[in-house]
């Protein structure tokens, strides 16, 4: 039996992140993974959805807005290996690159699924013969799987998952999309740039359930400009196999209608991946969802094993779940690592992208807070003209007796490295007239923040 100071279950963006920390730190570090380094992130979700949007998002940009900047390419097609081949290369690459981040960090890597068979102890067993591990500590980092709707089973090829609609070997003629969050706003943005038919049916009354509805429903009008159809109020009843196609039931308000789709992607939320841990068998308190109870140093109800990311609640967030693993990490080695969970970027990765950190209007009116809302529309910004990327708006939402910064909305182009600035902003409790009294170059996208700040106080210059 191999005995490590810390043993790591699950090598996504918590679990490696947390290893690389320890190795650091100088702990003796096994981490466990039974599939792939990386996690679903990097092999089977943020990394190669962004590969796809990318790629699609620059044939969408060629084929309808070239030739307004005078730029002709004839005729535009796409090939769908060679798209599929791009976007598993790039994994390829980034696999690699934490498996030798692994090796520099002195990192055992131990392949197999993992079990506990005591408070200190794991047994893993995968191709070969099982190998028993010892930690000081245990970190599980499993991570989670796509929630699967009883009337809509999973059946790997016409009725999928992410995963599944991340590998089609042909372009749909038809996807309906269940479920308006990230996922499948994004994996439907992709599959409608090249020639599908989406629809997306949603049982809440606004897509993208975090974001602010204000933002949110700009986006919405967006996409469906984009030739995306929406159903909202609505769930998916059932759907029958008809031949090479689906007949999908509707229920919307208690009237039903019929959908004849090609697919369908189902994308209601995932849930953690901790049923094969067999974790009550050494006392580990789980909710009712399967989430692992952790108090604020991320210990679980057993001494010695710690849980950070997916499986323990909050934002699904690759982000989230690193911080986590890092910040757990340290407070084992006597380092005061912390997560400020106010001030976490969410990104809905469609074109225009849609970024929130902190409290939406709705929900700092809810808290209580009297506010004041600075907008700015990339419409007036000099740097996206130029791009001929002007869709969309800074929306900052202050505090009017304190003048504190309580959420940044961005919907734009490039929204996911904007809204860096406002998390940063967030994180050090800036003021709005902070972001507006700080120099932003000029010609920039950035700019758009500082007026954004500066209306806050109804005194933008550019508009």
């Amino acid at each position: 039996m191999d005995t490590f100071d810390l043993v790591v279950i699950g090598a996504g963006p918590a679990g490696y992140v947390g290893a690389i920390r320890a190795g650091q730190l100088g702990m003796t570090v096994a981490i466990v993974e039974k599939q792939f380094l990386g996690g679903t992130c990097l092999n089977i979700g943020c990394i190669p959805s962004k590969a796809l949007l990318d790629a699609t998002h620059q044939y969408h940009f060629a084929k309808d807005r070239f030739a307004a900047r005078g730029i002709k390419v004839g005729d535009i097609s796409v090939d769908l290996p060679a798209l599929m081949g791009f976007k598993d290369k790039i994994v390829r690459q980034l696999t690699g690159g934490v498996g030798s981040l692994m090796k520099k960090n002195k990192i055992e890597h131990v392949k197999g699924a993992a079990r506990f068979t005591a408070a200190n102890r794991v047994e893993v067993s995968g191709e070969g013969a099982s190998r028993t591990l010892e930690g000081k500590r245990i970190l599980i980092a499993t991570g989670s799987k796509p929630v699967e709707l009883p009337n809509l089973k999973y059946d790997g090829d016409r009725i999928v998952d992410s995963t599944g609609a991340l590998a089609f070997t042909e372009v749909p003629k038809r996807l309906l999309v269940v479920g308006a969050g990230a996922i499948g706003l994004e994996l439907g943005s992709v599959w409608s740039r090249l020639g599908s038919e989406v629809t997306v049916v949603e049982f809440l009354d606004h897509i993208a359930p975090f974001a602010d509805r204000e933002l949110a429903t700009q986006l919405q009008k967006s996409m469906e400009k984009q030739g995306i159809k929406f159903h909202l109020s609505t769930k998916v009843t059932g759907a029958v196999k008809q031949g090479a196609e689906f007949k999908a039931t509707l229920e919307t308000n208690g009237a039903t209608s019929a959908l004849i789709t090609d697919r369908i992607l189902v994308s209601v939320g995932r849930r953690p991946a901790t049923e094969d841990l067999q974790l009550p068998s050494v006392g580990v308190k789980l909710t009712a969802r399967g989430m692992v109870e952790v108090d604020g140093h991320y210990q679980s109800s057993v001494p010695g094993i710690y849980a950070v990311g997916d499986c323990i609640g909050g934002a699904m967030l690759a982000h989230k779940a690193s911080d986590e693993a890092i910040a757990c990490v340290e407070q084992m080695n006597g380092i005061a690592g912390h997560v400020n969970y106010d001030a976490i970027p969410n990104i809905i990765y469609t074109a225009p992208e849609l970024a929130c950190v902190g409290l939406s209007e709705e929900a700092a009116k809810e808290a209580g807070h009297e506010v004041r809302i600075g907008r700015f529309p990339f419409s007036a910004n000099g740097r996206a003209k130029c791009m001929d990327e002007s869709e969309g708006m800074v929306k900052i939402i202050a505090d009017a007796k304190t003048d504190l910064v309580l959420g940044i909305v961005i919907l734009h182009a490039h929204a996911s490295d904007l809204i860096a600035e406002a998390a940063i902003a967030m994180e050090y409790k800036a003021s709005a007239e902070d972001i507006a009294r700080s120099a932003h170059a000029h010609p920039t996208l950035s700019e758009a923040m500082k007026e954004a700040a500066l209306a806050v106080d109804g005194r933008a210059i550019h508009y």
